[in-house]
């Protein structure tokens, strides 16, 4: 139990005390009462796993109950784009809740700032969109994906065509539906998914491929991926199969750019067998790889697009499904012959949403936050591969833009995972957190992933990397102590 300091502390060590104090009350108050995302329930409910209260931020850092600061290393979720404390978003927000917060978008109601808004995605999405459908998060906007492409096919009188081909590791939400989407076994795992109308192809994961694939280039890996998705379409039977979804960059599957020219074979495998392509620029779209979208920069032609996260730097609820000009034909004419459409959200289209989101557009434009991601976004790239290139545990350094990740090897030549009993991803992220920096334990495997805001600087870069650099190189001292790494590994610093 905390004791009270001493008549002779100072104000200083007293006020410290009372924080802390105050800190964990919140804490214990909030093991009693809330559920948490992607936690162990059992060890936060019984107080075996730690939690933290996030009082507020600037920039790229975050301050906690305690007063401690920390860079935020992966932008909340990849969302805070604009960086923290942007007032500006929080006075858009108030202005239009002073006018008006909330009406719904059916039956054609608007609000100014939804139409705004809808008129700059467009915009920034470039030619061959059409529209903007909203929700709340990328989960509900894939949701949403899934029924269109249905709705799609049954007015084109093709009811057969309805499976949709996503990829192992590749992320696009939590939902029934949308975690089914999901390619990763932490999201399927006594939920009974995938449901029966989802299927997994390859994922474009040229450093995790198979040992019978040695000796292929990216290019050769590539074109073996739309070969697996070739065949596994003619397996189902091209009758049967609707959509395929991908993220640009791989996200929570391991932060991995496509490997050269993954999407230009893909897209020809679609187009021969009329399959739509929805690309989930829920990551990288608004700027986090250096172009308005993921899909600009690899040359992707989408029907589909999914956002989120960046579209208001999350400092309000918002997602979106940008319609094609393709498939909005076929949605008109159904509605022609079946009526209105019966697909909506209560929240879609949220003045409240759509204002920050206006302002946060406004901010990334004005402040050319885009072009910094590519600029200083490639400076991250090279930091990061001059300080873990040739780590002893370091296996593969990778990333584009505002997006870096380090995968851990206990034999980085042969491309040798360590043991997961040994939880290397999720110490190396705990040592970074004791460096006051967040970086993220992605799942299924042993990565540390970074996503910045995209205000990140130079001199932040130089200070991410050398917290990580500290963390890596702690764990790697206990990995020796422990055997697991030969002492050989330990590098010179």
């Amino acid at each position: 139990m905390n004791t009270l300091p001493g008549g002779d502390a100072g104000e200083h060590e007293k006020r410290e005390y009372e924080m802390n104090q105050q800190h964990q009350d919140l804490i214990e108050r909030d093991r009693k009462v809330t559920f948490h995302a992607s936690t162990h329930l059992r060890d936060f409910a019984h107080g075996n796993a730690p939690g933290r209260v996030i009082t507020g931020g600037k920039g790229i850092y975050i301050v906690d109950k305690d007063g401690r600061e920390f860079i935020d290393g992966f932008a909340g979720l990849y969302c805070v784009n604009i960086g923290y404390g942007r007032t500006e978003v929080a006075e858009a927000i108030y202005a239009q809740a002073l006018e008006m917060s909330y009406y719904h978008t059916y039956v054609g109601h608007a609000n100014e700032p939804q139409i705004a808004l809808s008129e700059k995605v467009l915009e920034l999405a470039g030619p061959g969109m059409s529209k903007v459908y909203y929700g709340m998060s990328g989960s509900d906007a894939n949701e949403t994906q899934l029924k269109l492409v249905r709705y799609y096919n049954n007015v084109r009188g093709l009811p057969q065509k309805k499976k949709v081909i996503s990829r192992m590791r590749g992320y696009h939400g939590s939902g029934i539906a949308s975690g089914s989407l999901t390619g990763l076994k932490a999201f399927h795992d006594h939920f009974d998914l995938p449901i029966e109308t989802i299927r997994h192809t390859e994922a474009p994961f040229y450093y995790q491929r198979a040992a019978a694939l040695e000796g292929m280039s990216e290019r050769e890996f590539s074109r073996h991926c739309a070969i697996k998705l070739e065949e596994m379409i003619l397996a189902e039977g091209p009758e049967t199969v609707a959509a395929f979804i991908g993220e640009p960059v791989l996200g929570t599957g391991g932060i991995v750019p496509p490997p050269e020219g993954y999407w230009r074979e893909i897209q020809a495998v679609l187009a021969k067998y009329d399959v739509l392509l929805i690309a989930d620029e829920v990551v990288c779209g608004f700027g986090r790889i250096g172009a308005n979208f993921g899909s600009h920069h690899y040359d992707i032609k989408p029907d589909l697009i999914t956002v989120a996260k960046g579209l208001t730097s999350a400092y309000q609820p918002l997602s979106g499904v940008i319609v094609g000009d393709r498939v909005w034909q076929v949605l008109e004419a159904g509605t022609g012959d079946y009526g209105p459409i019966g697909h909506g959200w209560t929240y879609s289209g949220h003045a409240l949403g759509c204002a920050a989101g206006l302002a946060n557009l406004a901010i990334i434009e004005r402040e050319g936050l885009t072009a910094n991601a590519a600029e200083t976004g490639a400076y991250l790239q090279q930091q990061m591969q001059a300080a873990f290139g040739d780590h002893p545990i370091v296996g593969n350094v990778r990333g584009i833009g505002m997006l870096a990740a380090l995968e851990f090897a206990v034999d980085p030549s042969r491309r040798a995972a360590f043991d997961p009993a040994l939880k290397v991803g999720p110490r190396i992220a705990a040592a970074a957190l004791n460096e006051n920096l967040i970086a993220r334990a992605m799942p299924q495997g042993d990565i540390l992933g970074f996503a910045p805001p995209l205000t990140t600087t130079r001199e932040e870069v130089d200070e991410i990397v050398a917290r990580a650099r500290r963390a890596v190189d702690h764990v790697l001292d206990e990995l020796v102590r422990e055997g697991a790494v030969n002492a050989q590994a330990d590098p010179v610093v």
